[in-house]
């Protein structure tokens, strides 16, 4: 596995004949070369996950991250610091910071959610894929109504003066999701913030809303 990266390319370049490589093609190769590991132990995975993770290339990410996620019975809290390096070192944007946060760290800070806060800190970070990552990393949880160690208002009040399309985006997301659980928690949120909060952020946030409140909230 001291080639990991060359075994990798070898097999993507097998699937090239395909105009553009499909995620779900990449990761089917994902799929096959872990595996064909004898070694599945969490620190041997990290360690194949961060030699893809260093060449900085799309389809080298989308199995690094697979991997991780694959290893997720073998969590400990110890994996934030790993997986945290990783979203402010190789993450680069919104895709790489959704596959990544709404899978394998999502999934890390499901188990132990005592960590949520510190996620919370992102919301000031200089770069905006990891502003994003601290609303979109709440998705998976909020879908699985396991919501009861955060609150996802804090989060939209962090990042409810934000410049940044895409964060809006990842928060009106974020507020989407949390309003197929707790609708009227989310309606007095908007109601509330109609004037201040972003338009993009309040069109996302209200997209699962009946026709009626939608039609309040946007004053038609």
């Amino acid at each position: 596995m001291n080639n990991i990266v060359n075994i990798v390319k070898k097999e993507l370049y097998e699937m090239s004949a395909e105009p553009v490589l499909k995620t779900n093609t990449i990761r089917k190769i994902s799929a096959k070369i872990y595996h064909s590991f004898d070694d599945k132990e969490i620190n041997t995975i990290f360690n194949l996950c961060e030699q893809l993770l260093e060449c900085h290339n799309w389809e080298l990410g989308v199995i690094a991250y697979d991997w991780a996620f694959r290893v997720r019975k073998q969590y400990t809290q110890k994996n934030f610091l790993t997986f945290e390096s990783w979203l402010l070192k190789y993450v680069s944007g919104w895709g790489d910071c959704d596959d990544f946060c709404t899978h394998a760290f999502a999934e890390l800070l499901i188990q132990y959610p005592e960590l949520y806060e510190r996620a919370f800190i992102w919301t000031s970070n200089k770069e905006f894929w990891v502003r994003r990552a601290s609303a979109v990393i709440l998705i998976p949880a909020i879908s699985q109504g396991n919501y009861v160690s955060f609150d996802p208002l804090k989060i939209a009040d962090a990042l409810m003066k934000d410049e940044h399309d895409l964060v809006k985006k990842g928060f009106g997301w974020m507020l989407k999701i949390y309003s197929i659980k707790e609708k009227q928690i989310v309606y007095d949120y908007l109601l509330k913030n109609k004037e201040i909060m972003p338009r993009t952020a309040f069109r996302y946030a209200l997209e699962k809303m009946d026709k009626v409140d939608r039609e309040i909230l946007m004053d038609k």
